[in-house]
């Protein structure tokens, strides 16, 4: 495949009388093209063709296995053009590098699928969640986003729908954040599913292991995948339900090109082929409810009795006067007496108690005690941070060099305050705020899986929360404001997600679970978290953004690169009318740059805004200016990206 623009395009050759009966469409060759052998697939075989000049020859088969199925290459398509990208990027995501000793094995010999008992009374608890089954299990195009309850199982929920489809005879992709969550869903899915038909796909195998689950999907022998981002597209036969856990989570956006998102990869492939979908998540995006609005899937959310009887009590700052009286410094302290009395409550009982901080490490960032200005470093202006107690000077997040004398370029003063307080740090605090109470850590490399039923203060940084046997009796949010304070447009939902994600941790409030958020009730994600409504805020998130004009509202294009590169991409590229041109914008030092870009060169940004029909039409563009610049070769790279998963 040739990951130049301009050359992304099929290209005919000759097949000799010995290769024929292997060269059939989907299998890997190889081909000379420019005087250089490079890797091909044969997309289909004919027997005439419409090049003018002469053609050349196959040089040789690599495998006869037909790793490019006629429904992966449909897919492959459509993400190309949805994403403004090669499909050369998007094979390199969909196919995994080939592994001859492992592709040369014979495939196990498997027993008929037995079709194991499965309870789904647990979908009871949700509206319209057992005919949402029943319409998967009659092989419909049922497509819902489901609102779990707190606290609920969710893998063992997935596991039985999973099974539904499989017991019907029909394939099941998973499509989940990480490899624990994976794990999660594997260790439920083989209760419900025969074990020899559940695959798991991830980052984490090795080259061998890797290949050797996918080719047991592509031949058939697997009928549940499981896997992170990239599995989104395993060549499941007959896909019968596809379905993503936590959609909000940025993993499952690719950070290679074309930047697919695993979501949208998903939809696509069921509207393709006619499939049940399903969305799930404690937490919701505004596109998933974009997706509902549009009627395109219905909800699947629990009464609100069911939910209020789920949920943990959540406590947040008062802004009454009487609360001020009583506690005056609650709206200035990092841990006011009302996040102390909830993790005291909980220790009381013999349950362990989990803190939530945003940054890991010590002290992540520091600013000029008299200025406020954001301490930087002198060689590459990347922030400063203190790594822990013992060291003298601090270490810049970006290259890594030490700072052993700190002077304010601003105002020239050496004294320092911490901008945002780490994990590490807030262990040491809560270690002398609960003397005797055993404190762990969790969060990086140094992850925890699960702790004991015991007193404990656990602080971890979102999404490496360990799991408590029995639950938390409390969990404590801490520094809301480096969450909600961020310029970014999801700050408010990925906020929420990450509560939701950390107080469903904690038992209900009738087993005496209570979570406190160091935020005042009046902010609407706060309100949203106490009535414990994501789905409110969803549809409030995309009614606001549908006012200013933001994805999922519109489609929107982000081209960085160098300034000239930028304004030549945008000029040569035939916008739709409605296109409307945001910027340009200088990147901040230390900005993701595009591929082959200069180190040392400046970042600019444009944003290009389309109504929500004009999308491919807006990818079409851009794809096509792209292939003109690749083909003339006198610009800086150009990075394109449909529809960012971070605006600003």
């Amino acid at each position: 495949m040739l990951t130049v623009p301009h050359l992304d395009r099929d290209f005919d050759y000759l097949v000799s009388a010995e290769q024929s009966d292997d060269a059939q469409p989907g299998v890997r060759v190889r081909v000379r093209f420019h005087g250089r052998l490079v890797d091909a697939f044969v997309l289909e075989r004919r027997s005439d063709t419409d090049h003018v000049g002469k053609l050349g020859w196959l040089d040789r088969v690599v495998s006869a296995e037909p790793v490019l199925t006629p429904e992966v290459r449909r897919l492959i398509d459509a993400v190309a053009a949805r994403y403004a990208g090669t499909r050369a990027d998007v094979v390199r995501l969909a196919v995994p590098p080939r592994h001859g000793s492992v592709e040369k094995q014979a495939p196990a010999e498997l027993a008929p699928l037995a079709a194991k008992p499965v309870d789904t009374t647990a979908w009871a608890a949700y509206a319209r969640g057992e005919q949402y089954l029943s319409a998967v299990q009659d092989g419909r195009a049922a497509r819902a986003v489901w609102q779990a309850l707190p606290g609920e199982p969710w893998a063992q929920r997935l596991a039985e729908a999973a099974a539904v489809a499989v017991n019907s005879g029909r394939g099941v992709l998973a499509v989940l954040p990480d490899q624990r969550d994976v794990d999660m869903l594997h260790a439920a899915a083989i209760q419900t599913v025969d074990e020899t038909r559940v695959v798991a796909l991830s980052a984490g195998l090795g080259p061998a292991a890797r290949y050797r689950r996918w080719l047991s999907v592509l031949r058939g022998s697997a009928r549940l995948v499981i896997g992170t981002r990239s599995a989104v597209f395993a060549p499941v036969a007959d896909l019968g339900l596809v379905m993503v856990w936590d959609d909000g989570d940025d993993t499952l956006s690719e950070p290679r090109a074309p930047y697919p998102h695993a979501r949208e990869v998903a939809m696509l492939r069921a509207h393709q082929l006619r499939c049940a979908a399903l969305i799930g998540g404690y937490a919701r995006t505004a596109e998933a409810q974009a997706l509902v609005r549009s009627r395109w899937a219905h909800d699947l959310v629990a009464p609100r009795s069911v939910v209020r009887a789920h949920s943990p009590r959540v406590v947040a700052l008062e802004d009454s006067g009487f609360a001020q009286e009583r506690d005056p410094a609650a709206h200035t302290a990092r841990l006011p007496s009302m996040a102390l009395r909830t993790a005291r409550t909980a220790l009381e009982n013999q349950a362990p108690v989990l803190v939530q901080v945003p940054r890991r490490g010590y002290v992540p960032a520091l600013a000029c005690a008299r200025c406020r200005a954001v301490a930087r470093c002198r060689h590459c202006t990347g922030p400063l941070s203190l790594p822990d107690r013992q060291t003298a000077g601090a270490v810049c997040r970006w290259c890594g060099r030490d700072q052993p004398a700190l002077r304010c370029a601003r105002c020239g003063s050496d004294a320092v305050r911490a901008v945002v307080v780490g994990a590490r740090r807030t262990a040491e605090e809560l270690g002398r705020a609960f003397p005797g109470v055993t404190v762990i850590t969790s969060g990086g490399d140094a992850m925890v899986a699960s702790v004991p039923a015991e007193p404990a203060v656990v602080v971890a940084t979102p999404g490496a929360e360990p799991r408590a046997d029995g639950g938390y009796g409390a969990a404590l949010l801490l520094d809301s404001w480096a969450l909600l304070g961020r310029q970014d447009l999801r700050a408010a939902e990925d906020t929420l997600r990450r509560w939701m994600a950390a107080a469903t941790l904690v038992r209900d409030r009738g087993a005496g679970g209570a979570v406190a958020v160091v935020a005042e009730t009046a902010i609407p994600t706060v309100q949203a978290l106490i009535r414990w409504d994501p789905v409110s805020h969803a549809d409030a998130e995309l009614e606001s953004r549908t006012e200013v004009g933001l994805p999922p509202a519109a489609h929107m294009a982000a081209v960085d690169g160098a300034p000239d590169a930028v304004h030549a991409m945008l000029e040569t590229a035939e916008l739709p009318e409605a296109a409307q041109l945001l910027g340009p914008v200088d990147l901040p030092v230390g900005a993701r740059r595009p591929p082959g870009m200069p180190a040392d060169s400046p970042v600019s940004r444009m944003l290009v805004r389309v109504p929500r029909d004009g999308g491919l039409e807006l990818a079409a563009a851009l794809r096509r200016a792209t292939v003109i610049l690749s083909a003339r070769h006198d610009q800086q790279p150009v990075r394109v990206q449909i529809d960012p998963l971070h605006i600003g």
